[in-house]
């Protein structure tokens, strides 16, 4: 059957499936067609979210197949509808943080991808806005914890546009309310999240006082709770919690400048990791020994042994592979890069990429850290090892 032979009363579902396998098998003009179609027919349902999602798709695809200019009507359409269901989120007396994040997103991807500085501008300065009005209404009702996440968003927003007045203000609000957390979970003796809490404190500490003393005080508080936390993992017989907080303790030490000490930590965690995965594969648990092997990887790129992790990390791979794995790999080599080299501007990239993964886009977040590793020279021999235990070469 042709795709103009559908009859008026396929629902915009079906027809959607039906594009969708044409792409798949190579009939990419007649199943853009019908997707196009679908997006149409979902959008005179008001169901604008699917429409948004098509539109984007086949902008998207365009701009990968064909060109940017026979993408660009698709993909602003796309935004235009999300706009209009951020507006739409925001009037609801209960917003779907969820949901207006990707909404949020999309618009500000879309300009990314177009190149229109205006909107984007226009837009980033709009959503900063509306997050940090929520962030307010949070904060008011002493909900510190989502407060938090929106004001996390309005930063995001505002270091997009570069307004540095509006990024230091809400940095100040985030300085106050991590504060508080943290003393609040280290009280709780949670020392784990207490330290991933320092952690993220120490990111708006840099944005207003830049990578100075301030800033190093905080990472090596939270590197000292890692630490703390990891000998509480250990003395309650749990080596998989004493791993991971050693090498986020590893990886804190590196960013707050005590490289003697993020050495020393990092073999700890690698002699460690390597009794652990050697008894998961002895007990076949194939789950847990891919984990692990992910953090072994993780802990030898930061003591600097670069062939030694892309050996596990394939090792890793050969088990499954899902993107979050790539993004922590190249995040770790990213952060030893930093500190080895002391470019700390650099750790702007780790904290978008962050975000990205906090709010469920890691395509974003691989898309950045592999842009921003395949520029990098010094780089080049350890990024083609990592790409070629990903079966790329």
């Amino acid at each position: 059957m042709r795709e103009l032979d559908l009859p008026e009363t396929t629902s915009p579902e079906e027809i959607e499936e039906i594009g969708f396998k044409y792409v798949d098998s190579g009939r990419v003009k007649e199943g853009l067609k019908l997707i196009l179609r679908a997006a149409q027919r979902y959008e005179e349902r008001k169901n604008y979210e699917d429409a948004a999602r098509l539109f984007r798709y086949i902008g998207r695809y365009l701009t990968r197949k064909a060109s940017p200019e026979k993408a660009r009507p698709y993909l602003l359409k796309a935004a235009s509808l999300y706009i209009n269901l951020v507006e739409e989120e925001i009037s609801k007396p209960d917003v779907d943080l969820d949901a207006l994040d990707q909404y949020t997103l999309n618009v500000l991807e879309v300009f990314a991808v177009t190149g229109d500085s205006r909107f984007m501008t226009k837009y980033g300065t709009r959503f900063g806005n509306i997050y940090e009005e929520l962030g307010n209404s949070f904060e008011s009702s002493g909900d510190l914890k989502t407060a938090a996440r929106v004001y996390e968003s309005a930063f995001h927003y505002y270091k997009i546009v570069g307004s540095e007045t509006d990024i230091k203000r809400i940095a100040g609000k985030l300085l106050d309310i991590y504060g508080e957390i943290t003393e609040n979970l280290v009280e709780s003796k949670n020392l784990s999240a207490a330290a991933d809490a320092f952690y993220v404190l120490a990111k708006y500490v840099r944005a207003i006082f830049g990578h100075d003393s301030h800033y190093l005080e905080i990472m090596e508080t939270a590197a000292k709770n890692y630490e703390k936390a990891s000998k509480l993992s250990y003395s309650e017989g749990d080596l998989d919690g004493t791993a991971t907080n050693l090498v986020k303790a590893q990886y804190a030490y590196m960013l707050c400048e005590n490289t003697g000490r993020a050495k020393l930590v990092g073999i700890n965690a690698v002699r460690m990791l390597y009794q652990i995965v050697s008894s998961y594969r002895a007990a076949g648990d194939d789950k847990a020994t891919q984990e692990k092997l992910i953090e072994l990887a993780e802990a030898l790129i930061g003591i600097n042994k670069f062939d030694d992790a892309v050996k596990h990390y394939k090792e890793a791979l050969n088990i499954s592979s899902n993107i979050e794995q790539k993004i922590r790999i190249r995040l770790a080599l990213l952060k030893t890069y930093i500190a080895n080299q002391r470019l700390y501007d650099l750790l702007d990239i780790v904290e978008i990429a962050e975000f990205y993964v906090s709010r469920k886009r890691p395509a974003q977040a691989y898309e950045l850290l592999v842009k921003i590793l395949e520029k990098n020279s010094q780089l080049e021999e350890v990024n083609k090892k990592i790409l070629e235990a990903e079966g790329y070469y």
